[in-house]
């Protein structure tokens, strides 16, 4: 997806309309979390050296169609200009003549947040007045929010329709996403190995089917591998699963002629919890336990696999690795990818997601090539290769 960038436009002295993802954590007004404020500085800062007029928009949360105080963005507009060293204007609403005003008045080198977009109902159905008073706020539309790429919103597929003849760029945020995910997906370094985890099967059905004609050698871990032993007529005994999934997972299991690689051994308990009194199975789960993590032998399989790669792409953990009996096979992946990028080269993806909190609660995520800042837009290019928000951009 070759998309022009904030840098092949020229910004001085205009009104940049940038859609940025500050859909950060909070614990009432404290941001405990500011990692998507400063990932999208580098396009921040580009703008506002230049002379642009910035106006960023986003959304916070999931407001139920309306204003609700503990989604406003006005930390986010404190801890941005914090983190700039300059003031940042805030303003109450997304829309609206007061909006404009404030937009109007902007001078070059100067950076205005609106208040929450998901605060208009209107946003999340794409509608066209709505997107067409955003758009009416800038004279330069660039997108940098990667994590709702994937969405046709007001913000991220209207407000550019609206805009079409002005310039329309992405960010250097999503620039280096398309590369890292697109190359994956079109041109891989051989071997290529997908790690899959998480709960669901039904979560990421298309992304298998899509990565059996391109991986090399798909590892399965978490929840998701209990519906592929039930397809393979093993017992998991209280493990989470799911029943009309089987099916599917038979003819994935069918269709992958052996790429895909299950785990050997479980980590079992009668209990999710940190205190937990855990044993290991080969084969069939005890009925009165369940399934909280891979196995010992499996770790040992997955870290052969992934040292033979040179481009892995992992999504989903392999247990649950909040908890501390259950945290070893994530654990033993995240070490093993980042091996795999210091010592033999590999490009290294982390799709986002509670895999990118992982590989950051290990301490690790400076040592992979990539860390994906959407989990769900992440996976949904992996499965399509494009997002719509980005192809009507030029």
């Amino acid at each position: 997806m070759a998309k022009k960038t904030v840098s092949d436009i020229d910004v001085k002295g205009k009104r940049v309309l940038m859609r940025v993802d500050f859909n950060v954590p909070l614990e009432g007004s404290r941001i405990t979390d500011d990692r998507r404020i400063a990932q999208a500085l580098p396009t921040i800062k580009n703008v506002l050296d230049r002379g642009g007029r910035l106006i960023l928009m986003s959304h916070l949360g999931r407001p139920k169609g309306g204003p609700e105080p503990k989604y406003s963005l006005q930390p986010a507009a404190t801890r941005l200009g914090e983190l700039l060293g300059k003031p940042v204007k805030f303003a109450s609403d997304s829309i609206g003549p007061e909006v404009e005003k404030q937009a109007r008045e902007l001078h070059d080198g100067e950076v205005l947040l609106l208040e929450n977009v998901r605060f208009h109902k209107e946003e999340e159905k794409n509608e066209p007045n709505f997107a067409a008073q955003l758009a009416k706020l800038g004279d330069v539309y660039i997108n940098d929010a990667f994590g709702t790429a994937h969405r046709e919103h007001a913000s991220t597929f209207g407000v550019p329709q609206a805009l079409a003849g002005k310039p329309r760029a992405i960010g250097f945020l999503i620039q280096k996403e398309l590369k890292y995910l697109g190359e994956a997906v079109t041109k891989p370094a051989r071997p290529f190995v997908a790690i899959l985890g998480g709960a669901k099967v039904s979560d990421k059905i298309n992304v298998i089917e899509q990565l059996l004609g391109k991986a090399d050698v798909l590892l399965i871990g978490g929840a998701m591998a209990y519906t592929f032993f039930l397809a393979q007529g093993k017992e998991v005994g209280k493990s989470l699963v799911e029943r009309d999934k089987v099916d599917l997972a038979k003819s994935l299991l069918a269709k992958a002629s052996g790429k895909i690689k299950l785990p050997v051994d479980t980590v079992i308990s009668d209990k999710m919890t940190d205190d937990a009194v855990t044993s290991i199975v080969e084969g069939n789960i005890p009925a009165d336990k369940e399934g909280f993590d891979i196995g010992p032998k499996t770790r040992e399989l997955y870290k052969a696999e992934i040292a033979k790669a040179k481009t892995i792409i992992w999504n989903g953990p392999m247990g649950v690795f909040e908890k501390k009996p259950f945290a070893e096979g994530t654990r033993t992946v995240a070490q093993a990818v980042a091996d795999a990028t210091a010592k033999h080269g590999a490009v290294t993806i982390i799709g986002g997601g509670d895999s990118a909190a992982a590989v950051e609660q290990m301490g690790l995520a400076d040592k992979v090539s990539h860390v994906s800042t959407g989990g769900g837009a992440s996976l949904e290019f992996l499965e399509n290769g494009h997002f719509s928000t980005l192809d009507i951009l030029d």
